[in-house]
């Protein structure tokens, strides 16, 4: 009979050479370690172990597989079975079956003594942790959007490939280093792989090796504008917080317009930066749409965007510089947006006017506009104030630090119901809730909500906060006199003023705070 070999926790389908081999799994894999994708055939670079326990050929106490090569397939489906949650892949080159093996005692030795190899204590196991880990210094989601056009042809598409698969490598991928993905730009985009397919520098290396040549018109406008939106969600493995990054790879230059996309990109907080190899010559300049096309793409046209190679030979040296510059992420202009880069401070009146029904009204207003902003400790940050004739801090900038605690946050804050001093409250939110953050990154906001006469004198109070560096919105329903809320407002008053006859309109505005903020971070920024 056929021996067994046997193998590891992480051997993978690819590892294997013939087209069925019996493989001997050790005992105890740790479940949360295995990498899978599929279920039943699964993508060759799923481990092998791990697809068997997936499959139910085997447990956890190991033993004998019979792996099957196949043909690569489209959308390896992501199914929970047997302790293992199994991954999706949109397309692989290879794949494997697995089955129950034949026991073969000869090996069963060898077998056991790799398995009772497996790491309990010592220094060694923290050493590959880390490996896996990777460069945690370097904060950094990365799109390479490679050239797969005509323009380059296929001899210097793979040196593209080479060179992209050092920058990987040195960047130091692993799970709490840089994730990558790439996007091939030819007539149409297609994303080869996302940010969650690999985080391992080998299987980034492999992904690469295994990319396939489609040819066509350079549309890296196109293949950009895509990029930027569809790549970075959430559900694709984009990480919050972490600087997004696409890197263009252009060979001569693009067959269509690239303005649209960088704007594009901008509006969605990825930074954009051009490698462009073998620019085009004084007389193929006649040829290119826009002579200025890699200022109009990048984040900033502050020359730390742009990088050129003169040609795709002799790269080696060109990789470190590219990758210091990926792993600056101080430098990341283009990642504060309007959405991740304020500081939203509400003012709500809790007045006897209000009522209990309509209070709940402005705490839904309240928790819409701050449903539309990226809040996360180094995103931008959410607090509220209560005011009748005193003041209540229902919390600060610094207490919640996810969008689910802010909003459930807002919902347990309770009506107080009194007077209304409205000057009193700005002057106490300036300085007990802006105060701790005037030095910080984010734009200061304070939307001040209020339905009737303030007793107090407003324009003092409002004045001070704005030379403060906070920008007021006033927002008011009902009895709320408009020259009061003029009198708070920002210039221009007009578009920082908004009214409402009844608590339920207000619905109607929380898109208009959500663009004034936006507008009003973006002018700052000029």
């Amino acid at each position: 009979s056929l021996a067994s070999t046997a193998i590891t926790c992480f051997t993978r389908g690819l590892d294997l050479r013939k087209g069925t081999e019996d493989v001997l799994c050790p005992a105890n894999c740790p479940l949360w370690q295995f990498y899978v994708f599929g279920d039943g055939v699964y993508a060759s670079l799923s481990s092998i172990c791990g697809a068997a326990i997936h499959r139910g050929v085997i447990t956890s106490a190991g033993g004998h597989v019979r792996v099957q090569t196949l043909p690569g397939q489209e959308n390896y489906p992501a199914v929970n079975a047997n302790g293992i949650q199994s991954q999706v892949l949109s397309k692989w080159a290879s794949s494997f079956s697995v089955t129950a093996g034949t026991k073969n005692t000869a090996l069963e030795a060898v077998g056991r003594s790799v398995s009772t190899a497996r790491p309990s204590t010592g220094k060694r196991p923290k050493k590959t942790l880390d490996k896996k880990a990777g460069n945690k210094d370097c904060k950094a989601d990365v799109a390479f959007l490679i050239d797969g056009s005509y323009n380059i042809g296929q001899r210097r598409f793979n040196l593209q490939k080479n060179f992209v698969g050092k920058v990987a490598v040195m960047l130091g991928i692993g799970t709490e280093g840089p994730h990558v993905g790439v996007v091939q730009a030819s007539e149409h985009p297609k994303i080869e792989f996302y940010l969650k397919n690999f985080t391992a520098a080998k299987e980034v290396l492999f992904a690469i090796k295994e990319l396939g040549f489609r040819g066509g018109n350079s549309n890296t406008g196109k293949a950009l504008k895509h990029t930027a939106q569809k790549f970075f969600s959430l559900e694709n493995g984009a990480r919050k917080g972490i600087p997004k990054i696409i890197v263009v790879f252009l060979d001569g230059w693009p067959s269509d317009d690239l303005e649209e996309a960088g704007i594009v990109a901008r509006e969605f907080g990825v930074n954009v930066f051009i490698v462009s190899v073998a620019k085009p010559t004084t007389e193929e300049l006649g040829m290119v749409q826009d002579i200025g096309f890699v200022d109009k793409a990048v984040c900033r046209n502050n020359g730390f965007f742009s990088y050129q190679m003169p040609t795709w030979f002799g790269t080696t040296k060109y990789v470190k510089p590219l990758v210091q510059k990926l792993c600056s992420h101080e430098q990341m202009l283009c990642s504060k947006t309007c959405y991740n880069s304020v500081n939203i401070g509400f003012l709500i009146d809790g007045s006897s006017s209000v009522g209990e029904s309509n209070f709940r009204l402005v705490l839904e207003f309240v928790s819409n506009v701050a449903k539309a902003f990226e809040i996360s400790d180094i995103g931008s940050k959410v607090a509220a104030v209560q005011f009748t004739y005193d003041q209540r801090t229902e919390f600060s900038f610094t207490d919640h630090v996810t969008k689910e605690k802010v909003l459930s946050a807002i919902r347990n804050i309770r009506y107080m119901s009194g007077g209304t001093a409205t000057g009193d409250a700005i002057s106490f939110t300036t300085r007990n809730v802006f105060g701790p953050v005037k030095d910080g990154p984010n734009k200061n906001f304070l939307i001040v909500l209020t339905d009737g006469q303030s007793y107090d004198d407003v324009r003092g109070p409002a004045a001070a906060a704005q030379k403060a560096g906070i920008t007021v919105f006033s927002v008011g329903v009902a009895w709320a006199p408009l020259d009061d809320l003029k009198d708070m407002a920002s210039e221009p008053r007009e578009s920082h003023t908004l009214f409402t006859r009844e608590f339920t309109g207000l619905e109607q505005m929380v898109p208009d705070i959500i663009r004034g903020i936006c507008k009003d971070f973006l002018d700052s920024k000029q």
